[in-house]
């Protein structure tokens, strides 16, 4: 199989691009260069954006599955459609579970819940290039195939605010300052870690009844965001202080001191339940499961960034955010 992933080194892609290796996919990644490459791994050095520069470069290639893992845009399909429509077997777009209905009307999503999100401008925007999609499948036969992850993670911190690329909640949790929690803490969430999203994702790569087809994979494990922050907090060895504040006051303070928004994230995503119905995957992949419960998962996470110090990014204006964020909230009660 030989296959080509557009980004490939990111925190969803790069166990999946480690499990290709390991499966003998002949794997290619197009993209800048700016990261160190995969063990394996053959790099085409080339900006997607620059489609002079990238037809040149796969003009001679012929592939049976290509990924593209930074398409944001329905402009982003465009190109893809045209630069790859005569040269791919298979097509997968990364789309996000956040496109799902939101708030939901239905406690459980399953892959027929509608795509709408008034909130997420970016969750609009991945609803916009499923339509597309799904017209040029329908008209022109485009072997499309569309993947929606939910907060999956590997080499991120997995929380609301402070984690995710940063590491001030680890901080804040290690020198016993509290954290805050959108809402009251009790809605519930499901995090997926990378290597087992890998497992479902890699059964759809080159797998002709996908495709036309659109799929979530998660893991069936399902924790209320006090059980989130309490296992990050035990995995770091450090003390869950948490705070409770609603969303939409955390979204209001946050533009009130120019931080960057977090209204799409919370509003648009988090502050909702996210309960997954993985038969779809199960169907088209027999013998997918998530194993990695989030307790052992997010304690590799923080022994992953842990082992490098350059890793352990904390920004002072994060933590100065959440002192100000709880100060602020704590008068009002």
């Amino acid at each position: 199989m030989k296959v080509l992933f557009i980004g490939g080194t990111g925190n969803i892609s790069t166990p999946l691009s480690r499990l290709a290796i390991e499966k003998g996919v002949e794997l290619y990644h197009l993209n800048r260069g700016n990261r160190p490459a995969i063990p394996g791994v053959k790099t085409i050095v080339a900006d997607i954006n620059n489609l002079t520069e990238v037809t040149k470069e796969l003009q001679h290639h012929k592939w049976d599955v290509v990924v593209n893992w930074i398409a944001y845009t329905a402009e982003d399909i465009r190109r893809d459609a045209e630069l790859f429509r005569n040269s791919t077997r298979q097509y997968i777009f990364i789309s996000s579970a956040s496109a799902y209905q939101k708030p939901p009307v239905n406690p459980v999503i399953t892959e027929s819940t509608p795509l709408r999100n008034p909130v997420w401008e970016y969750s609009r925007n991945k609803i916009a290039c499923e339509d597309l999609l799904v017209k040029l499948y329908r008209d022109l036969g485009f072997p499309m195939t569309i993947v929606r992850p939910s907060h999956t993670y590997y080499s991120v911190i997995p929380v609301s605010l402070g984690g995710w690329e940063e590491f001030t909640v680890i901080d804040r949790m290690r020198k016993g300052l509290p954290v805050v929690v959108h809402g009251d803490g009790t809605s519930l969430w499901t995090m997926t870690h990378a290597t087992d999203f890998a497992k479902g994702f890699y059964g759809l790569m080159n797998n002709p009844h996908a495709i036309g087809e659109s799929f979530h994979i998660t893991s069936d494990e399902v924790l209320t965001w006090d059980q989130i922050y309490e296992a990050v907090a035990h995995a770091a060895g450090g003390q869950a202080i948490l705070v409770h504040i609603p969303s939409d006051i955390i979204a209001d303070y946050a533009d009130k001191v120019n931080y960057p928004s977090v209204r799409g994230t919370l509003l648009g995503d988090k502050s909702h339940c996210a309960i997954f119905d993985n038969s779809k995957i199960k169907r088209f992949v027999p013998g997918y499961l998530a194993t990695i419960p989030f307790a052992e998962g997010v304690r590799q996470t923080i022994d992953w960034f842990d082992a490098d110090p350059a890793r352990k990014v904390v920004k002072q204006e994060t933590h100065q955010f959440l002192d100000g964020l709880i100060k602020n909230f704590v008068k009002t009660i």
